[in-house]
């Protein structure tokens, strides 16, 4: 079976809803297609962070779903696709996708992520945590997922906030064998530039 070229990217309403965006624009400048759901709060999140329009972020994905669309293709294990990237991922997401009791699109893509046995990356943000939080990581780490929180590379001396979003995704989207370019890799030597 040939692999599919296909990715499901969520935005959940945590902060950070910029490594949603950078997923997107790194996957199209890669032809990967992308099926996209973002909840409510990501949509509110995106007014309060950023000067993007809704209509620009949808138009950076291949195809998008409404948050209540439970009939998705991307809801059936059916659909072929590679896995699904939850950038950022609230801790009320990670809850649901851990527990498996899915209340919308997105947690539900991700359950059948889970369930079909395909790659699902959650860059968790929160912070501090407490032990709910820690335990509900350990719960989606055993059935599978990769909890992956959006943690700065200094070695790669970023100039710019941009650049500590396109490593931290760039690294994410290595999970699922995607060589993009982004990623400035450690080389075991100190950076000479």
């Amino acid at each position: 079976m040939a692999r599919a070229e296909r990715l499901i990217v969520g935005i959940s309403g945590a902060s950070g809803v910029v490594y949603g965006v950078r997923a997107l624009e790194l996957l199209r400048e890669a032809g990967v297609e992308t099926h996209l759901v973002m909840s409510k709060s990501a949509e509110l999140t995106l007014a309060y962070e950023t000067r993007l329009k809704l209509k620009a972020v949808h138009a950076l994905a291949s195809k998008v779903y409404r948050q209540e669309d439970i009939g998705a293709a991307i809801a059936s294990g059916s659909f072929p696709i590679l896995g699904m990237l939850v950038a950022p991922c609230s801790i009320r997401s990670l809850a649901e996708i851990a527990t498996g009791v899915t209340s919308t699109l997105l947690t539900r893509a991700a359950d059948v992520t889970l369930k079909e046995r395909r790659r699902l990356v959650l860059m968790v943000r929160e912070t501090p945590l407490h032990l709910g939080h820690l335990r509900a990581m350990t719960a989606v780490t055993e059935i599978g997922a990769i909890v992956m929180p959006p943690v700065p590379a200094f070695y790669a001396r970023p100039a710019s906030v941009a650049d500590i979003v396109t490593q931290s995704v760039g690294r994410a989207l290595d999970l699922f064998g995607f060589e993009l370019g982004a990623v400035k890799r450690w080389s075991g030597k100190p950076s000479q530039s």
